[in-house]
């Protein structure tokens, strides 16, 4: 799954994971991201920090704390690089945090990481 209010990220992510063999689901935002994670169920989350209504931040720290999805991987994704950042997203839960741009290894190496398959 990938979450971003960028359809631009949204989609270049789509279309690098697809060109691999993964299903992709997108959200827009954390809400319309819980409604579909509970229906598709991924086996990894890509999730950007900065978006309207609901962050990169509350969104995982409500997927870690849902029983069913707290071992599902929440990768973060954020332009921002700071110290500060990373350790938040740590703290909330999430198992790695890539700096856009990002490239195709290392949307795959995440995978490739958290993802038992």
């Amino acid at each position: 799954m990938v979450i971003d209010d960028s359809k631009t990220i949204r989609r270049s992510a789509e279309t690098l994971l697809k060109k691999v063999g993964c299903e992709v689901v997108t959200a827009i935002d954390g809400f319309e991201a819980l409604a579909k994670i509970t229906e598709h169920k991924p086996d990894i989350i890509f999730v950007d920090i900065m978006m309207p209504r609901l962050d990169g931040y509350q969104t995982c720290a409500l997927i870690k704390n849902n029983q069913t999805f707290k071992a599902t991987p929440v990768i973060m994704l954020s332009s921002k690089d700071s110290i500060f950042d990373r350790a938040r997203g740590r703290i909330v839960g999430s198992e790695k945090y890539l700096t856009k741009p990002f490239s195709k290894e290392d949307l795959i190496n995440a995978i490739k990481t958290h993802v038992n398959k």
